[in-house]
């Protein structure tokens, strides 16, 4: 036992590699009698429990903070780490023994270690070899060109370290130190660069493309050299040892792609499709994961060098899915910050002193920095890519992350890295890390375009014209309604219909999410697996509208996925829909129905996403509350029409919304009712459209029932109806009647109007942004079967501030001697409807 009067033994967050391996662990009771009989913190389990907590609340602190930076999460959990370690409160003797003992460190950074195997397991699973095969000879020379320049920085630096003794810590070979400087320097951080590309809204832009392929080729190399470097880092480098080390790494590889993954994609075969996998061959996969990283750190690798090569091995589909479903956020939200935060342990700033030191960390930054743009540049306009995008290309490329993070403490169980380098590197990592984003914002700042296109509505849109629309999709359930919409909506020769589809994925961090733009960009549409579950989502979408086009005469389809956070999603799609020139968008509700005919919701963070675009489209919106439109198979087996409904109270909504209706009147096996709700109330201060409904609406509104009226007369597919209504009760009553007969209700959503017709209807409103009768045909209480699309008609302002107001009119845009007729009788009209406005609104 120790005398009294010794020196208490030393935290650990001031340990060292030579204390670590001085260190008797003793035995220690893993759970407490009570807090009434010892103090807990002397147990195992309530040690761990209180650090991983205090970790956790670090962690989080920070991310809060940098989040309006947007900064990545990885910065937050170093530096919850540091405040931790011995940089900040390990410096208080009390804190640092009583919360980060050294006997501690065991089970701290095994738990920590087994995260970070299964984060490499992930990794290697959610790679897919193809994709590297088939990125271009631009990418690859761009990626090895931006890793050259800051290798030499890696070699200088470690030249500096050893020859001249700057840090007199080293003690292993020269090469293993240059290689892990070098990789550290170098390498690009994937996730990362996907998500700082999302903020900057070019993910989906050539230049986000060719970065994501760079930084794939860039880790790939990464993971290269540190294997070499691995086998160099033995204290006998050039001996026998390495050369076994070397080889038997090759052999474990070997044994994984001839033997592991032909067995696992016998266990694949053996499982029918569409079947969930059980239990046991989940729990056969995750249990390799343990073993090939015991096998590689017995044969003197290190353990997360065998725990991605096993991942990257399995076979790409449905049990790779399966897994990362699993696995994936209990890994990356628990485990893996608990590996970061003990680097942040690891690190001491307080080793840092003196002018020389701090003169090293200053100078690598910029060295790197600038060598890494400028060999990027460099190669770049070699391949014609301009200079401001070669600068950005290269900025981006020295997004630093977890791979480096990863080397570092390789490094660190390696002895390659002493505890003064590994703080410098840690420390240059979070400043370059810190400063990319902020310094690409700077230079690249998109400016908001404005393309100049006439057709942006449904009204504006002749029907001899092409049609061009934007399709929004969440999940496969979207999928069946919104093609029969299209299909209802009539693509002929002379009017044929160009659909845009995008599949909407939420950027959350992962590479599940981000690999599935840069899949789609490069690999064949007929060839290969799905990467997970997320890229089998995006193919059968897109092979359900590809079967669609080729099905359908007179339609393009030109499918593109949108990977962004949820709050910033609508610009995305609203610069698609601009650069495309689209007349309508299409996005669905975010309810759904279930099998008892409730609607409840899915996802809260679609209502923003759907709320943000009615606010900033440049175009027609249609918000498509399905319940189900089974229009392709029951046209095609059935001789029944498909009952479409207009609802019309008046308005620019409600005309857009007629327009749409009319579009698909024109289909064989579609009929199209009109109901034309009028106020019984014949004076102008309540009318249909209230106070602030103009004249020249009114107007047009009396004229376009006054033709729909005549054309109900001549066309069986139109059918007009009126009903005379004084509230809102009875506007309700009225709907209820026609519901039964109903496949789809077509409303305006009614923005900056109000009718007495709706009063009291928005008073108990769940869902405001459908206007008070898209919320009223929307909700549960409304039983019926038909789905429902609000349509926002886009409104354009004049320079004075005045809004423009759409006059044409697609069902008088025709040769047919009826319709010209009906034209000429509507002039006669309008003087009478100029001079008396009416007044039965």
């Amino acid at each position: 036992m120790a005398s009294a009067g010794a020196p208490p033994p030393p935290p650990a967050a001031a340990f060292n590699e030579s204390d670590r391996s001085m260190i008797c662990y003793t035995p220690t009771m893993t759970t407490t009698n009570g807090v009434w009989q010892s103090n807990p913190l002397r147990y195992a389990l309530p040690l761990f429990v209180v650090q991983l907590t205090l970790v956790v609340l670090a962690t989080r602190l920070f991310y809060f903070i940098l989040r309006p930076f947007h900064q990545p999460r990885l910065i937050a959990e170093i530096l919850g780490g540091l405040l931790l370690g011995p940089s900040v409160l390990g410096q208080i003797d009390g804190f640092a023994i009583r919360v980060f003992p050294l006997r501690s460190v065991l089970v701290l950074e095994t738990m920590a270690y087994i995260g970070l195997i299964y984060f490499m397991f992930l990794i290697g699973l959610e790679m897919d070899i193809d994709i590297i095969k088939r990125t271009g000879k631009k990418a690859i020379s761009i990626a090895i060109a931006g890793m050259v320049f800051p290798f030499l920085v890696g070699f200088a630096l470690a030249h500096v370290f050893q020859i001249h003794h700057t840090i007199k810590e080293v003690r292993t070979t020269h090469i293993s130190y240059i290689i892990y400087l070098g990789v550290v320097l170098s390498v690009t951080a994937f996730p990362v660069l996907v998500r700082m590309l999302a903020d900057l809204k070019l993910v989906n832009t050539e230049l986000g493309k060719l970065a994501i392929s760079t930084s794939l080729i860039n880790d790939t190399c990464a993971w290269v050299l540190l294997a070499v470097g691995i086998a160099f880092s033995q204290r006998k480098a050039h001996s026998y040892s390495s050369l076994c080390v070397f080889l038997s790494s090759l052999v474990f590889v070997a044994v994984c792609i001839f033997v592991v993954r032909p067995m696992v994609s016998w266990m694949i075969r053996r499982t029918p499709e569409g079947q969930p996998f059980s239990e046991t061959q989940i729990c056969i996969v995750l249990t390799g994961v343990i073993i090939s990283g015991f096998i590689t750190d017995a044969l003197g690798t290190h353990s997360v060098f065998g725990a991605f090569v096993y991942g990257l091995v399995i076979p790409n589909g449905p049990l790779a899915a399966s897994i990362i479903d699993k696995l994936e956020d209990f890994v990356s939200g628990l485990l893996l910050p608990l590996f970061f935060a003990i680097s942040g342990l690891k690190t001491n700033l307080t080793l840092i002193k003196g002018a020389a030191r701090w003169g090293f960390v200053i100078l690598v930054i910029p060295l790197t920095f600038f060598g890494k743009v400028l060999g990027t540049l460099f190669v770049s306009l070699l391949f014609q890519v301009p200079v401001r995008e070669g600068v950005i290309l290269g900025l981006l490329m020295n997004t630093k992350g977890f791979i480096e993070i990863i080397v570092l403490n390789v490094g660190w169980d390696q002895k390659v890295l002493g505890e003064e380098v590994f703080s410098i590197m840690i420390l240059v990592t979070i400043v370059m890390t810190a400063i990319i984003s902020p310094t690409v914002a700077l230079i690249h700042k998109p400016r908001k375009r404005h393309i100049s296109y006439k057709n942006r509505t449904m009204q504006s849109t002749a029907v001899d014209a092409e049609l061009r629309i934007l399709v929004c999709i969440h999940v496969p359930r979207n999928v069946p309604t919104i093609i029969n919409l299209l299909e209802e909506t009539n693509p002929t020769i002379k009017s044929p219909i160009t659909a845009n589809v995008l599949h909407l994925v939420e950027l959350t961090g992962r590479a599940s999410a981000m690999l599935v733009v840069h899949a789609d960009s490069i690999r064949d549409r007929k060839s290969g697996r799905p990467l997970n579950k997320t890229h089998a989502q995006t193919e059968h979408i897109m092979s359900a509208f590809r079967n669609f086009e080729e099905n359908v005469a007179c339609v393009s389809v030109q499918p593109l996925t949108v990977v962004s956070p949820y709050p910033t999603m609508h610009e995305d799609i609203c610069s698609i829909a601009e650069e495309q020139r689209v007349s309508f968008i299409i996005i669905p509700f975010h309810k759904q129905q279930t099998v008892a005919g409730e609607m409840e919701e899915t996802i809260p963070a679609y209502r923003l996403v759907n709320h943000n675009l009615l606010q900033e489209a440049p175009c027609s919106v249609g918000i498509l509350v399905d319940r189900g439109l089974n229009g392709s198979t029951r046209l095609a087996a059935k001789p029944t029409y498909h009952q479409v409904t207009v609802l019309f109270f008046g308005g620019p909504d409600d005309r857009e919304a007629l327009s749409y209706g009319w579009r698909m009147s024109r289909h064989p096996r579609v009929r199209l009712t009109v109901m034309h709700f009028v106020n019984r109330k014949h004076n102008e201060e309540e009318d249909n459209g209230g106070e602030n409904y103009s004249n020249e609406n009114k107007c047009l509104d009396e004229e376009i029932m006054y033709e729909v009226e005549m054309i109900a007369e001549h066309d069986d597919s139109v059918e007009y109806l009126e009903r005379v209504v004084g509230n809102g009760e009875e506007t309700i009553g009225a709907i209820r009647a026609m519901k039964s007969v109903n496949d789809l209700f077509i409303v305006g959503r009614g923005q900056g109007t109000t009718s007495p017709l709706t009063e009291g209807l928005t008073d108990w409103s769940e869902c405001p942004e459908l206007g008070a009768i898209g919320d009223l045909l929307a909700s549960s209480d409304f039983e019926t079967s038909a789905s429902v699309l609000v349509v926002n008609q886009y409104v354009e302002e004049r320079p004075d501030g005045e809004e423009v107001i759409i006059t044409e009119k697609p069902w008088l845009a025709t040769d047919d001697d009826f319709y010209q007729t009906l034209m000429a009788r509507r002039m006669s009209r309008r003087h009478r409807f100029e001079s008396s406005p009416p007044a039965m609104y």
